[in-house]
Parts: C-alpha cells; sequence; structure tokens
C-alpha cells in the first residue's frame, strides 16, 4: 500500500464499433474487464507508458491521440485505502488489430460497444465511453 495516489495510465482504443479490452490478472480489479494500462514508472512519461503497457497486455503498438480523461480509482477495506490510483485515460489509435494477451492482461480482445454491459467491467470503462 502507498502512502500517496499512484499515477497510471488507459488506453481507450476503439475500432470499427469495437473497444479493446483486457482481463485484469491482478489486484486491484482481478479477473474484472478494463482498458490496457498500468501505472507510470519513475522517469516515465504518461505517453511512454502508456505505449509500454498497452504492449505488455495486447501485444500491438499504437498511436497515442488524446486525452480522453482522467479518474480515481480508491478501493477501501475496513477502515483503510488499499489502493487510490489516479488514471489517465487516453484516446488511441491500434497500430494493428492482431492481439494476444500478455504479462498482467488474463485474457484480451475486441468487444462490441453494445456487449460492454455484458461484462464485469471495471468502472472506469463506463466512465469513459
Amino acid at each position: 500500500m502507498s502512502s500517496h495516489p499512484i499515477p497510471a495510465v488507459g488506453a481507450v482504443i476503439v475500432r470499427d464499433d469495437h473497444i479493446l479490452l483486457i482481463k485484469r490478472g491482478s489486484a486491484p480489479s482481478y479477473g474484472k474487464w478494463s482498458v490496457p494500462g498500468g501505472q507510470v514508472e519513475l522517469g516515465e512519461t504518461m505517453e511512454a507508458a502508456l505505449k509500454r503497457e498497452v504492449l505488455e497486455e495486447t501485444g500491438i503498438d499504437i498511436k497515442v491521440i488524446r486525452i480522453a480523461g482522467v479518474y480515481d480509482l480508491i478501493v477501501r477495506s475496513d477502515k483503510s485505502i488499499d489502493y487510490h490510483y489516479v488514471i489517465i485515460e487516453f484516446l488511441a489509435e491500434a497500430l494493428s488489430d492482431k492481439i494476444k494477451a500478455g504479462s498482467d492482461a488474463l485474457e484480451c480482445r475486441w468487444v462490441p460497444l453494445g456487449e460492454i454491459t455484458k461484462l464485469d467491467v471495471t468502472p472506469t470503462v463506463m466512465n469513459c465511453l
């Protein structure tokens, strides 16, 4: 647990009425569907972190377009805060459609926008649409 909020990034990648989602393989939100992304490492720009995380989790390169939104993810248990991420979501373009889950992702797929509500998604997925 950190004593301060942790900066993180996420990529909103939409193609042909489908959004690229990953099934998270680590806490927080283990097993939930989310946009690809993760923590910004010390000395890393947000854009570099976004490109690294998307490549690690889906196997594709992206072109970053613009900021789509900024959200807090605060996970509490009992009387403490387990996690507090400040997530900067970016609109991005996939440079390939051939995806393969890796590192922190249990699975990844192109999900039709109309089917998102059928999945167990993180709150930030609904915020960024």
